[in-house]
């Protein structure tokens, strides 16, 4: 597998206080790598800074969704590749959305379980649907690695077990903060946990159980 993205001996943080410290990872294309551990450890730190490393090629699915509450469901998705069309394109569709394109977004909604929302305003959604819908913003760009911070915890067990299957069939690389033990073990291949801003655990998801996991989200 060819490596996407080195750190090493890396450190990251916000405000001038640093977040994250010394760490040392190699991530190749294929991955589906789960980011856990407890709040405000540096999950979202490490993201963000892999992001910044991967973003032409990587598609976010920010925690708080980051949608335009005012625009409907079927904008909030186009802007997954608002970059691949013309100023002038982008701006008719603000107001005449070609035929074409709302037929592709409305089947990636489809997917997630949003069709009959199409046209609906984001902010009248609910948390979890507004979550489907950045999901379904990630799945209309087509990156190949997807890079998400908690993109399923709105959702009921079921509902972000069949999202995260969604990703992994559509997507070569998933790099996903999921704070679910159970649904991290059942669809990443591999396990980071951060601790204390520092990477504490890097092993394969096949070798671990709830049971070692547990311990870092005690206390």
């Amino acid at each position: 597998m060819s490596v996407l993205v080195e750190l090493r001996k890396a450190s990251a943080g916000y405000a001038g206080q640093a977040v994250l410290h010394d760490v040392d990872l190699t991530i190749h294309a294929g991955e589906r790598i789960a980011v856990m551990g407890r709040s405000g450890v540096g999950k979202s730190t490490l993201l963000n800074l892999l992001y910044e490393q991967l973003a032409a090629r990587a598609a976010l699915i920010p925690q708080s969704a980051a949608l335009v509450k005012t625009l409907s469901v079927f904008h909030n998705v186009y802007m997954g590749r608002l970059d691949r069309h013309s100023n002038w394109y982008n701006l008719r569709t603000l107001a005449w959305p070609a035929r074409r394109d709302v037929a592709e977004i409305g089947d990636i909604l489809d997917i997630v379980g949003l069709s009959d929302k199409v046209f609906a305003a984001a902010g009248a959604l609910s948390g979890g649907q507004q979550q489907r819908t950045s999901v379904a913003r990630a799945l209309y760009n087509g990156a190949p690695i997807v890079i998400g911070d908690e993109p399923v915890s709105a959702l009921d067990r079921v509902q972000a077990s069949e999202i995260l299957g969604k990703l992994r069939s559509r997507h070569e690389t998933l790099i996903l903060a999921l704070h679910d033990i159970p649904l991290a073990l059942a669809h990443a291949d591999r396990v980071l946990v951060i601790e204390g801003g520092r990477l504490v655990l890097d092993a394969p998801a096949s070798a671990l159980s709830a049971a070692d996991l547990v311990p870092y989200y005690g206390g």
